[in-house]
């Protein structure tokens, strides 16, 4: 029998408010546990801006295992219209190779499905939404899949409410969950509420496991950092959430805190 799949599930990593100690603990553990992938779930950076990516790319530079990532909500300009609508994710262009890379291994891949668009019918354009085209470029990838083999599949924003204090609400997320169910897919991956969770949502074909991972920034909510750590054992797929709370305590402190301590960005209690 083949050795379990190792993967870890990051997400919301907000670079420009992001938790420094949180990532050097993630690049730790991704140094010393050595896992067969990562996936990142969106909302790389606070506002899609050159320097947040430039930092970004940095850090994933770093990873040294197969990479795959999602874009984020917070990752399409909201500044400049033009280049939200035009080329959204210009800015990827550093590591464009790797935005909804698939990855396959011998009996299980890791797909990809974008759940943002440019704008939208409603006032709060951070909320996801699955286009038709985003949903059949993903189910098109599941069934050109070798035979046998199962599909993750990661998106940024969680295809129906979880159930956490941040919301989803993302148009089109129960359509996907049931073409996604008759597909039998082992998960969908996600972040954007900056809470874990795990969770089984029924659909008219079959239940869908949703896993969402928490946060590497400041934004958090009501939990401490997280990511999750997933095995993959050629049948079932344990998930473990690991969070900065149970480090030991000085590895939560910083030797001195600033006169001015205020992040460069207030949290945005209106959106993910």
């Amino acid at each position: 029998m083949a050795d379990p799949l190792l993967l870890f599930h990051l997400s919301d990593l907000h670079f420009g408010l992001e938790d420094p100690h949180a990532l050097d603990w993630v690049a730790h553990e991704i140094a010393t546990r050595r896992p067969d992938a990562v996936a990142i779930t969106g909302d790389l950076t606070m506002r899609a801006r050159a320097r947040e990516f430039a930092a970004a790319t940095e850090w994933i530079g770093r990873i040294g295992v197969p990479v795959t990532v999602e874009p984020g909500n917070h990752d399409l300009p909201g500044y400049h219209l033009p280049s939200r609508y035009l080329d959204p994710f210009r800015r990827f262009a550093a590591f464009r190779d790797l935005v909804e890379k698939e990855l396959v291994f011998p009996d299980l891949a890791i797909v990809g499905l974008n759940t943002n668009v440019p704008a939208q019918w409603r006032l709060n354009w951070s909320k996801g939404r699955v286009s038709r085209k985003a949903l059949r470029h993903c189910l098109a990838q599941i069934d050109a899949l070798p035979a046998g083999t199962r599909a993750i599949v990661t998106a940024h924003h969680p295809l129906r409410e979880a159930g956490t204090h941040g919301t989803a609400l993302t148009s089109g997320g129960r359509r996907a969950l049931a073409e996604l169910a008759r597909r039998g897919v082992v998960a969908v991956l996600s972040g954007h509420v900056h809470d874990a969770f795990d969770i089984m949502e029924p659909t008219a074909h079959g239940p869908v496991r949703m896993i969402g991972a928490g946060t590497l920034s400041q934004r958090l909510r009501t939990t401490p950092a997280s990511f999750n750590e997933l095995t993959w054992d050629g049948e079932a797929l344990t998930v473990r959430v690991r969070n900065m709370e149970g480090l030991p305590t000085p590895a939560m402190q910083i030797e001195e805190v600033p006169e001015d301590a205020q992040p460069p960005f207030a949290p945005d209690e209106t959106s993910a």
